[in-house]
């Protein structure tokens, strides 16, 4: 859930706390275990602090993060990046990559050396354009202009990977796996500044990019005025906003 290589200093502090606000959602966790069904060898890649991992089989945890790792439960765990996986051909059934890719400075190289060090890869990403038409983007219009985001789109992911299958991943309005839509229904969480800082889309930016939005989006909930613009999704029990599941390779 962090960055291949790059401004690995930026996200050693995002990723302080990020077990608190970056939890698996039990229902992602259930599609995300199904995809990798028969994988008893798995290498995670840009693992973060250990999100979705099947806890019955063999997993080895790789990211460039020093802290994020830190928070990592398990035994076998590897500081590198994506693009340089110190592993042999074919050494896992399956590669994850969860909430990552976006963030490889080489997203070709980085899906080259998933398909070469696994028979099977599975990884969850997103549609920047659609995660962007999401109520937040009104009140912090710089979300959008994250070019690394822009970069990591669904088809440029399938492209190439062989036989790619993409399953929509709907987001409850009870998500726990602090991510940057998932308190569509729950406003207010985006004023704790912790809750931000784990979402690296909000994190990244300056100041200047967060403040105002916040100080508007308070005020738009003590008024009512976020109400009546978004209340209709206080009805919806889950949206999507542009979150999907790919996996490729043999299954």
């Amino acid at each position: 859930m962090t960055p291949a290589t790059g401004s690995l200093d930026r996200y050693d502090a995002i990723g302080v706390g990020y077990r608190l606000h970056r939890r698996p959602d039990p229902r992602w966790a259930a599609r995300i275990t199904a995809a990798l069904d028969g994988a008893d060898r798995i290498v995670d890649v840009g693992a973060g602090a250990g999100s979705y991992e099947p806890e019955d089989r063999f997993v080895v945890a790789l990211d460039a993060s020093a802290v994020m790792l830190s928070q990592h439960p398990g035994r076998r765990r590897v500081q590198s990046a994506a693009e340089h996986l110190p592993f042999r051909n074919g050494e896992f059934d399956a590669a994850m990559a969860i909430f990552t890719v976006h963030h490889w400075l080489d997203i070709d190289r980085g899906l080259a050396e998933l398909r070469r060090v696994a028979h099977r890869q599975v990884i969850l990403s997103f549609d920047h354009a659609m995660e962007g038409r999401f109520w937040l983007s009104d009140y912090v219009p710089a979300m959008l202009d994250q070019q690394h985001s822009w970069k990591a789109t669904i088809k440029e992911v399938t492209d190439h990977l062989d036989g790619a299958t993409v399953t929509v991943m709907p987001v409850p309005h009870d998500c726990v796996d602090g991510f940057m839509a998932a308190y569509w229904r729950r406003p207010e969480r985006y004023l704790d500044a912790t809750v931000r800082a784990n979402i690296s889309g909000l994190a990244l930016l300056a100041p200047s990019d967060i403040e105002p939005g916040m100080r508007r989006l308070a005020h738009d909930l003590a008024t009512g005025r976020w109400h009546d613009r978004y209340g209709h999704l206080l009805d919806l029990d889950e949206i999507d906003a542009g979150y999907r599941l790919i996996v490729a390779g043999d299954r």
